[in-house]
């Protein structure tokens, strides 16, 4: 059986975003960052000991992710009017009881091979909006209009879905 040990292309990719029951799949983003974990750690000095320190790992932080795409009105994303809902209305509205701030269960990532089946997954949990930017309007340039959407989340999981090198 040949290897192949070609590296993968970051270009050839989906984005699915998870809210209980109904999923929305939106393929249409340009680019996604934040796919990262990093250990805080924490510094400890054993008592008579000068000659060095004892770094203990303590706890995971990670993202935020960064998802940018072309702009979409709320009609025509679900996504869009997610954000729209978060952004413009009473996220802890304590007079009616209602409340506009939704975290979504998941958004997964899967990075797709040329055959366009996953070769892996990058699944986060517990996601909300930190920030959502509309990119310069600007008369003298002819470019898309590119909207960045920061989302919070509290956990990466990674899951390959065929192998590499077979």
């Amino acid at each position: 059986m040949a290897t192949n040990n070609y590296q993968s292309v970051g270009f050839h990719f989906s984005v699915h975003f998870s809210a209980g029951d109904r999923d929305s799949v939106d393929v249409r983003f340009q680019s996604v960052s934040g796919l990262d974990s990093t250990m805080d750690t924490e510094t400890i000095r054993e008592g008579g000991e000068n000659r060095f320190e004892h770094v203990m790992p303590t706890r995971r932080k990670f993202g935020p992710l960064v998802l940018k795409r072309g702009l979409l009105g709320p009609k025509t994303s679900a996504v869009t009017d997610w954000l729209k809902r978060t952004f413009e209305g009473e996220p802890f509205d304590t007079k009616s009881k209602k409340e506009d701030f939704r975290v979504i269960d998941s958004v997964t990532i899967k990075l797709l091979g040329e055959d366009h089946q996953p070769l892996m997954v990058w699944t986060v949990t517990n996601v909300w909006p930190r920030s959502w930017r509309i990119a310069e309007l600007n008369a003298e340039r002819g470019e898309v209009l590119i909207e960045t959407l920061e989302l919070n989340y509290n956990r990466l999981l990674l899951t390959e879905e065929k192998a590499f090198n077979v």
